[in-house]
């Protein structure tokens, strides 16, 4: 299973008032939403160094986020997403919790969004106890796969739209991939037809593209009716690209069919200017945040490829 984090971390910043009043149905009375969010991902870091191993499956955003208490007072959200049972987990959420609490010194609410497709495990608290001396933590659990799929798709919240595309990806296995399709199509026309900004379209469209993936086919033929519904090709930019990329695919393979020497040419020129546009399209991506493993990851390249490309870029 491939990492999902940048994706995460990205729709949280992108919607994150919509994941506030997905989760306190009285926010609008708790938090002061008019006045931002911070968000503290560097901070969080420096408290908990990860080590970049390929196993690693989980997301961490710590956000600041100010109060409708009549005072300047702020605190703290702490979420984890968490793709995998991990025994640890519950340790390292009160390990975060002492951290953060210690360097703070704010009051902090923390969720795990647990994405893994293991019923059983469903971790709520951490607890020690030593010759007299105990704690517990609990903390808020949020369980994706057992969550009501009629209830989400009701749901007038854009953060139901991300749950319900979690719900979508955890079929992948135990459903054909043309029946996915045409899930993944109707929650796409589903999304499009909300009473909700453009850009938090764009941005929930982006991660229902690109967390629940197809073979090069089945995305162009995804995209294909996609635009049919909307009239466009629907978002622009990276996804764009993919189209492309499998065109070109289906012209090298016309060239392997021996086509006239002037087609050739042609092609040869039109395949200078999707080079182009990969490397657009790879500098976008990494000034955007994205990591070198998931830019390598959606344009089918090595890191070391990726690399190549930026320094060259450069």
């Amino acid at each position: 299973m491939k990492r999902d984090d940048t994706l995460w971390k990205a729709i949280l910043e992108d919607i994150f008032d919509d994941f506030l009043r997905f989760f306190y149905p009285a926010a609008h009375n708790i938090f002061d939403i008019s006045r931002g969010f911070d968000f503290l991902d560097k901070e969080l870091e420096d408290l908990f160094p990860q080590i970049h191993e390929e196993n690693i499956r989980y997301v961490d955003k710590l956000a600041k986020v100010w109060l409708k208490s009549g005072q300047e007072e702020w605190i703290l959200v702490h979420i984890e997403v968490q793709g995998k049972a991990d025994k640890y987990f519950t340790e390292r959420m009160y390990t975060y919790y002492y951290r953060i609490r210690d360097k703070y010194k704010r009051q902090i609410t923390a969720w795990a969004i647990l994405s893994d497709s293991n019923k059983k495990f469903m971790p709520d608290h951490y607890e020690q106890s030593y010759l007299g001396t105990s704690v517990l933590y609990r903390f808020n659990l949020f369980k994706i796969i057992v969550q009501d799929e009629e209830a989400l798709q009701k749901s007038d919240n854009p953060f139901a739209i991300v749950i319900l595309t979690v719900l979508l990806a955890l079929k992948k296995n135990k459903t054909p991939e043309m029946e996915l399709l045409n899930l993944k199509l109707q929650l796409a026309k589903d999304l499009i037809r909300r009473q909700i900004p453009k850009e938090k379209i764009r941005a929930l469209m982006n991660f229902l593209k690109h967390y629940v993936r197809f073979n090069t086919e089945n995305t162009l033929i995804f995209e294909q009716k996609l635009e049919q519904f909307t009239g466009k090709t629907y978002p622009m930019g990276i996804e764009q690209f993919l189209l492309e990329r499998a065109e070109k695919t289906g012209e090298k393979r016309g060239e392997k069919r021996g086509e006239k020497r002037g087609e050739k040419r042609g092609e040869k020129r039109g395949e200078k200017r999707i080079e182009k546009r990969l490397f657009e399209a790879i500098r976008n991506a990494y000034q955007k945040g994205m990591s070198l493993e998931f830019i390598a990851d959606i344009f089918n390249l090595s890191t070391e490829q990726v690399k190549a490309i930026l320094e060259k870029d450069l």
